[in-house]
């Protein structure tokens, strides 16, 4: 049976600490899908995704969207994520087909993909116009400890943080997902103690997650919980009227230039890997739609 991505968030602990469990195992499919992902990059973009989600099941305003950006120096290039309130998640790394050896530990080197030196940024605008931006230096690259730094040192909230990507021999992920665990303000030690020596028993939660369910690894680990729950989904926002506005704000002369060096105008989006393509002609009712614009 094929599993839904989910993210269950709830209240543990004497409901002093912010728990969420995410399996986004068929976004990561889909953006293995959409780019031609390797092993490694669909490890390194889908646990990024992962967290992204995460920050966007936490949006309040109906019009919220987060965007984050992931620089490293190393052999995958800079990753980006972008997502809603409503859960529409879509991302790309800059080299799809990156590749290294396995890690000491017989792992994905995600960290040599990302790299150690470089940084995580994060634009999260809760619908009201007012941008939150956040940046941190990258710890390890490996995606997981990177986000925990930035949440500790970005928003002063200590997070702890599990992701985790499994790829199958056949190229498609298995599992794929995370826990968050948040101490609220005034939690007690003890309270703050457990999340410390819970989140030691995820440290395989793509495997986990290839084997349960989201709600069964709540309950397994965490007991009865009121939690609520989101859908994320990997889908981008772009369309072809989408992108015409775009080259409706560049304005006449611009447009004129391209089409003089190039003959056309390509749009290439990166999220969804889609060209879109405007003829002459098509530009020429690109430009009379802006000169009504204008004149009204």
């Amino acid at each position: 049976m094929k599993k839904e991505d989910v993210i269950l968030r709830g209240l543990v602990y004497d409901e002093e600490v912010s728990l969420a469990v995410a399996d986004l195992t068929e976004t990561v499919n889909e953006a293995i899908r959409i780019h031609d992902l390797s092993a490694l990059s669909a490890a390194a973009l889908g646990r990024t995704l992962i967290v992204a989600a995460y920050m966007c099941s936490s949006l309040k305003e109906e019009k919220g969207a987060l965007s984050v950006s992931v620089k490293g120096d190393g052999v995958g290039g800079n990753i980006y994520v972008s997502g809603d309130s409503a859960m529409h998640m879509r991302g790309y790394i800059e080299n799809v087909h990156a590749e290294l050896p396995l890690n000491a530990r017989g792992k994905l080197d995600v960290g040599g993909c990302v790299g150690k030196n470089g940084t995580i940024s994060v634009v999260r605008d809760d619908g009201e116009n007012q941008p939150f931006v956040g940046t941190t230096e990258l710890v390890s690259g490996e995606i997981g400890e990177d986000f925990a730094a930035y949440f500790a040192y970005s928003e002063q909230i200590p997070t702890a943080i599990a992701v985790g990507v499994k790829i199958g021999k056949d190229g498609n992920c298995v599992g794929a997902g995370g826990v968050f665990l948040q101490p609220l303000p005034g939690a007690k030690e003890e309270n703050v103690q457990k999340v410390e020596e819970v989140i030691g028993k995820f440290s395989a939660i793509s495997t986990l997650l290839e084997q349960e369910t989201a709600a069964e690894i709540l309950e397994e680990y965490f007991g009865s919980v009121n939690f609520y729950k989101k859908k994320p989904v990997y889908k981008c926002n772009c369309s072809r009227n989408y992108i015409e506005g775009i080259l409706t704000a560049m304005g006449e002369k611009e447009l004129r230039s391209i089409l003089k060096e190039k003959g056309k105008i390509e749009v290439h989006c990166h999220y969804c890997n889609t060209d879109y393509t405007f003829t002459p002609e098509e530009t020429e009712k690109v430009i009379e739609r802006a000169k009504g614009d204008m004149d009204t």
